[in-house]
């Protein structure tokens, strides 16, 4: 793990230039060598993303339409952790409630790792779910925007996987979700 904050950089300002899904600051560094920049820092909660494989070895994807690349991706159910004093392995199981309608028997944690470590301080719990069985969403929980439009998508976990490798899923959290998923599925 990284230093949280290394001496030999010198954050001389930060300010916050946006409040919305996610507070955007720019700050105001020194570097070693006595550069001054400024870096563009997206502060957004963390995140959990689940590998859900039915017992017939069958994953349960996501076709979801993401803005900032204008099309629809397929991916691994996530969410971000946003619900006060909840833990990942709780936000993991709700996730999979929402937008699967599904539980896991057993959830694996695979790894953590920060989304992009160069802009944005999110890191995302990556789950392997099995035992699957079938859950409705929360009483409370009402789809909206790009939750409204999500498709679930059942493929092979051997084809999910040969898409990881030939380039075809790109997501980030499903990349790393589906290989490191791999080793336990054997």
């Amino acid at each position: 793990m990284a230093d949280a904050a290394p001496a030999w950089f010198d954050t001389r300002d930060s300010r916050t230039v946006h409040e919305g899904f996610s507070t955007v600051r720019i700050e105001t560094v020194v570097t070693p060598d006595g550069m001054v920049v400024e870096r563009e820092v997206a502060d957004h909660d963390d995140a959990v993303a689940i590998v859900p494989v039915t017992d017939a070895g069958e994953v349960l994807l996501l076709k979801q339409y993401r803005q900032p690349l204008r099309a629809y991706l397929l991916e691994i159910p996530a969410g971000t952790m946003d619900v006060t004093a909840e833990g990942p392995e709780v936000t993991a199981q709700r996730e999979l409630q929402e937008e699967i309608q599904h539980r896991a028997a057993d959830l694996r944690w695979l790894t953590t790792f920060h989304n992009s470590a160069g802009w944005t301080t999110e890191r995302t719990h990556v789950y392997l779910g099995t035992g699957l069985s079938e859950a409705h969403a929360p009483a409370d929980f009402a789809p909206k925007a790009e939750e409204a439009d999500m498709e679930v998508v059942v493929l092979p976990y051997a084809v999910a996987l040969d898409r990881v490798r030939a380039g075809e899923l790109t997501d980030a959290k499903t990349v790393v979700g589906l290989l490191l998923a791999e080793e336990h599925l054997r």
